[in-house]
């Protein structure tokens, strides 16, 4: 409904008018059929209308601006005061032409003309009957048409139906009404006091909400229970827009409250904390806001950054998403954009540094200052990654903060020992509650610095479960193609990761994912020998010691030969950490006394030694002579260092089988196959008569059973220990041996050389039997540790037979060519028993 207050104010006129006026608000039955027998001229003046339609019995004011409108409403009002109402098809034509007004139209009455204060012109007027044009009759100055009524169809039959379509009809005007802010009051008057169906549905079409094109189209529907059914339509549409439209209204309006709720308290909040002296949340975002200014950003990050920060100002302080983006924008300004420290090139100082705080790892060293060296001449350099790979205390994450030392960076450690949830690395997304970034980028805010030395320590010791694989996230981080542009789930942007010196270290590289492993440059540090391992205490571990007791170095001094004792006695490492630990516990022993005032005698003992730390644990295996045949000294690679150990053969009267003990893994047991079997196919090279093989067991025996030991490397070993058996041939004094066979007698080179060496020559062994191409391995021995020691490299078994056995046997040999005794008689013994 469109019912308009303004409408009923000029209906209020009426009140104005004299009393033989024909105003007729609204039409009772008897006055509806007067105006229906109402005689209609033959031509009528027509007045166009722009936005509205003129229905018969409604009263409604119009305001006429056009000249011509003006004149025909004056020259009508002095005559019948009679004119013909038609819309116009376009509202937009200033000038209507008679083929620009619709076919059929309405008469009306003028009621009353008035000059408005405005200067206008406003006529009341009253619809009568419809009708249709024919013929245009003039133009000027205004138009006149000939016309002929209406075919009304009014005749309807009362039945039920119909009543209850008009009464429909009525009760959603009332609900239009009822829900419409804007109508008046009087307009559910009026509805509910007209009786005419006919009236009713004219009365509604002229003031319900429709175009001009919907309500023209009502007014050329002839028959009556048509139209009604039209305007029950649009009166249905019009009351289901209006109760959405109400609804919504409702519902912003609660909203609207709600919000006024929340920012009055919130205000009240404000007043309170910064009343409280505390800090109030437009005080924090200004700081943030003046923060962000001072930081070194990119344009991506800027805009993130505003963006979150425009939503933290519109957002309740008491809210719990609040604290969620007020946490990650500190995060933001927390982490060092485009922030780097400089390093320092001075070359001769960083390996002045890198030499004081660790002995040896020479290899380590000279890579550090090759990209020192490289960096200083190209500054954009992208690191390297770095994988420190060797047994545990050699040194591998002390190495970083001495690489960071040397280099100027920052220094930071991440360990990855039982990490198990991919998160951990990535971070997790801030839609989960407790969200907060990987720890890389915790790492890096914790640095300051978008350049450190960053040590990935026990990488090897990454785990992987439901939550994810962290090593496979590493991928990005250690990948210098990709770590340019790092993205972590809670950042959610990318950081630039490729100026950090990642130092991964690792006890077992065959642990680490091998994609990961090519991503690294692999530096393998090999366990101290002892000679360095005496160094390492006398130049780090007692100063070291010392400091951390209260204790100077005049109050205790220990002999390098002493160092040594505690070493091969009390440690069984490659590293140092355990000879530390034992270390702190002599000088404790010794501060003790100090402490409580005794004497006590500065210089170490032996005796001090056992009595602080009891009694030797390990004792070394020395060479034991080569007294007895078939017995060879081989050499042994452990995770602790180098050691050696004894193959023994032993021969017993049987047919050919072979025993096999010592705790041996599957390679090792098909070292001595392999060596068996050389034999057997060579018995004539190697002086071996070939029928004795099948009359003697072999027993071959590696001591310390209780030890796992496994590897190829003791092939030519065994070989030899079984040649040795067979032909009673003496093993040359003081040598040991090592290297792979295979069954064409070929020595392959094997690995943990230098432990090897540095092995036999505690154990007081002069010469070495390797592979040839073992060679290599030798020359990065320090030449003063192996002066006095002699290397044989050899490629073939009959080279190893020729310089580990003399041609003399050994006392008291057993002759395997002898016949064994005959056992039928025995049997038949037995049988007769």
């Amino acid at each position: 409904m469109d019912f308009n207050k303004n409408n009923y104010d000029n209906l209020a006129l009426s009140g104005m008018m004299d009393d033989d006026s024909e105003f007729i608000p609204l039409l009772s039955a008897e006055d509806e059929d007067q105006l229906n027998r109402e005689k209609l001229p033959d031509v009528l003046k027509l007045l166009p209308l722009r936005n509205t339609v003129l229905f018969p019995g409604v009263v409604i004011p119009i305001t006429v601006g056009r000249d011509k409108s003006i004149i025909l409403i004056k020259d009508a009002y002095k005559e019948d005061k009679m004119i013909g109402v038609v819309s116009q098809k376009d509202n937009a034509i200033e000038d209507p032409k008679f083929e620009d007004l619709n076919q059929v139209g309405t008469m009306a009455h003028i009621i009353k003309m008035l000059r408005m204060p405005d200067g206008n012109t406003t006529a009341i007027i009253q619809g009568k009957r419809k009708f249709v044009l024919n013929e245009l009759v003039q133009t000027e100055p205004y138009l006149k048409a000939s016309v002929t009524p209406f075919a009304d169809d009014l005749t309807v039959a009362k039945d039920r139906e119909f009543q209850a379509l008009i009464s429909s009809i009525k009760d959603l005007s009332l609900q239009i009404i009822q829900q419409s802010p804007n109508i008046p009051s009087e307009a559910a008057f009026a509805i509910k006091n007209i009786d005419s169906p006919s009236f009713l549905i004219n009365f509604i079409s002229s003031n319900m909400n429709a175009d001009v094109g919907k309500k023209q189209k009502i007014l050329e529907i002839a028959d009556l229970r048509t139209r009604a059914n039209e305007v029950l339509e649009h009166l249905t549409k019009e009351l289901q827009m209006l109760e959405l439209k109400n609804q919504i209204q409702s519902k912003v309006r609660t909203d609207l409250d709600k919000q006024q709720r929340d920012y009055f308290l919130h205000q009240q909040l404000k007043t309170i904390q910064e009343e409280l002296g505390g800090q109030s949340p437009d005080q924090e975002i200004n700081e943030l806001r003046e923060q962000a200014t001072k930081k070194k950003w990119s344009k991506e990050v800027d805009a993130a950054f505003k963006k979150e920060l425009e939503r933290l100002s519109r957002m309740n302080a008491a809210s719990a998403e609040y604290s969620v983006i007020s946490s990650y924008l500190h995060l933001l300004l927390d982490l060092p954009w485009g922030e780097y420290t400089t390093d320092k090139f001075n070359l001769k100082r960083a390996e002045e540094i890198l030499d004081a705080d660790h002995y040896g790892l020479e290899k380590v060293k000279a890579r550090v200052l090759e990209y020192l060296a490289v960096l200083k001449l190209k500054k954009d350099m992208k690191s390297p990654i770095l994988c420190l790979f060797g047994p545990p205390g050699v040194g591998k994450t002390s190495l970083g903060k001495s690489i960071a030392r040397a280099l100027g960076r920052k220094y930071v450690r991440m360990s990855l020992g039982g990490l198990r949830d991919e998160a951990e690395i990535r971070g997790h997304r801030k839609t989960y509650i407790g969200a907060m970034p990987g720890r890389i980028m915790q790492s890096i805010k914790k640095a300051q610095s978008s350049n450190p030395v960053f040590v990935l320590d026990e990488i090897d010791k990454l785990g992987n479960d439901i939550h994810g694989d962290p090593s496979s996230a590493l991928l990005e981080v250690l990948d210098p193609e990709q770590n340019n542009a790092f993205y972590d789930n809670y950042l959610e942007i990318e950081y630039d990761l490729s100026k950090v010196l990642f130092i991964a270290t690792a006890n077992n590289l065959g642990a680490v994912q091998p994609a990961l492993r090519d991503r690294m440059e692999v530096i393998e540090i090999n366990g101290y020998t002892v000679e360095e391992k005496i160094q390492i205490a006398v130049k780090y571990l007692v100063p070291k010691q010392l400091e951390a007791h209260g204790m100077k170095k005049s109050l205790f001094q220990i002999s390098n030969d002493l160092i040594e004792l505690v070493i091969e006695n009390y440690t069984n490492e490659s590293g140092v950490r355990g000879l530390e630990k034992k270390l702190a516990t002599l000088i404790r022993g010794m501060a003790k006394s100090v402490a409580i005032g005794e004497k006590y005698n500065v210089n170490i003992t032996k005796e001090d030694i056992v009595r602080i730390l009891g009694a030797p644990i390990y004792h070394r295996d020395r060479y034991q002579g080569n007294e007895v045949a078939g017995v060879v000294t081989g050499l042994a690679w452990t995770s602790t260092g180098g050691d050696i150990l004894f193959i023994e053969v032993s021969l017993s009267r049987g047919k050919g089988k072979l025993t096999l003990t010592g705790n041996l893994g599957d390679v090792m047991k098909e070292s001595a196959v392999i060596a068996l079997a050389y034999m057997k196919s060579h018995c004539d090279q190697l002086g071996i008569n070939r029928k004795v093989l099948d009359t003697w067991d072999i027993h071959i025996h590696v001591p310390e059973g209780a030890t796992p030991k496994d590897g190829p490397s003791a092939g030519i070993t065994m070989l030899t220990a079984l040649t040795s058996a067979f032909t009673q041939r003496q093993v040359k004094e003081k040598i040991a041996m090592t290297g792979e066979i295979t069954l064409r007698g070929k020595v392959l080179p094997v690995g943990g050389i230098q432990e090897k060496i540095l092995a036999a020559k505690r154990a007081g062994i002069s010469e070495i039997i390797l592979c040839t191409e073992n060679m290599r391995d030798i020359d990065e021995i320090k030449s003063d540790y192996i002066s006095d020691m002699k290397f044989h490299y050899v490629t073939n078994m009959i080279d190893v037979i020729n310089i580990a056995l003399s041609k003399d046997k050994v006392a008291n040999a057993i002759d395997i060519n002898e016949a064994p005794e005959p056992t039928h008689v025995k049997i038949a013994a037995e049988e007769d028993n």
